[in-house]
Order: C-alpha cells, then sequence, then structure tokens
C-alpha cells in the first residue's frame, strides 16, 4: 500500500460529498453539509497523493453526549487499516475531551458493527434499540 497521511480537518464539501457517494450513502444538502462540517467537535482526514480517501467526524454537546459520525475509507483503499487509523484519532479525540460518563455513541453501517466492538462498542438491547427520523419537507 502507498502511504497515505492523516490530517485533523474536516473534509471539504465536495471531499465529503465524494465519500458518501463512493460508499453509496446518498446526497445531502449542499449547504446543510456546509453546516455540518463546520459544526464538527474533530475531524480526520486521510489523504493520499492530495486525495482524501478517508475521513472521520465527532459531533455532540462537548461534555454529555459525543457521536462518532462519517467513518467513511473509500472502498478502493477499504481492508488497508485506514478506518482503524481515522477511528484510533477519534478514540484520542475522545480520551482527552470527554469526561467521565460521557455518553459515546454512533450508528453502525449495517454489517460493520464487529469493527466498532474492538473499541469498546456494543448494539444496544433489542429491547431498547433507539429510534431515528431523517427529516424530510
Amino acid at each position: 500500500m502507498d502511504e497515505y497521511v492523516l490530517m485533523e480537518r474536516s473534509p471539504t464539501v465536495e471531499e465529503y460529498r465524494n465519500l458518501r457517494h463512493a460508499v453509496e450513502w446518498g446526497n445531502v444538502d449542499i449547504d446543510a453539509t456546509e453546516i455540518g462540517l463546520h459544526n464538527s467537535l474533530f475531524a480526520v482526514c486521510a489523504v493520499k497523493d492530495g486525495q482524501v480517501i478517508g475521513c472521520g467526524r465527532v459531533i455532540g454537546d462537548r461534555g454529555i453526549y459525543f457521536y462518532i459520525q462519517d467513518i467513511i475509507v473509500l472502498p478502493e483503499f477499504q481492508g488497508e487499516g485506514i478506518g482503524r487509523a481515522i477511528m484510533a484519532a477519534v478514540m484520542d479525540y475522545l480520551e482527552t475531551n470527554a469526561s467521565p460518563n460521557a455518553f459515546i455513541g454512533l450508528m453502525a453501517a449495517k454489517g460493520v458493527s464487529k469493527f466498532y466492538e474492538r473499541y469498546g462498542f456494543r448494539e444496544r438491547d433489542a429491547d431498547s434499540p433507539g429510534m431515528f427520523r431523517v427529516w424530510g419537507k
């Protein structure tokens, strides 16, 4: 594998949309994306030859709740340890910034929950799986 570097920064809107498209997560509004990326508590990008090939973010209230969001690696680079490196940077951020008993949440894409188990995450009980809604007009 050729080398990549981790950079503590948010992806640009274009980079983020390209990553989402590559993993078939669908499009999100450009203006909303810019606001969301700007309001991340922490973000890291994996960059190879000037191209963002992966990213990860932490969002939340910076006190009680933190959510790991958008751990994305381009399909052609998956399986090379880039996701693990991104998660290591995310976990380092949380180690420094999350207080004891803070809630750290994430929503794993289908079929990848085992990836997050190595970082101490576990699936919620079947009787309390939580709920979500994608806002639509």
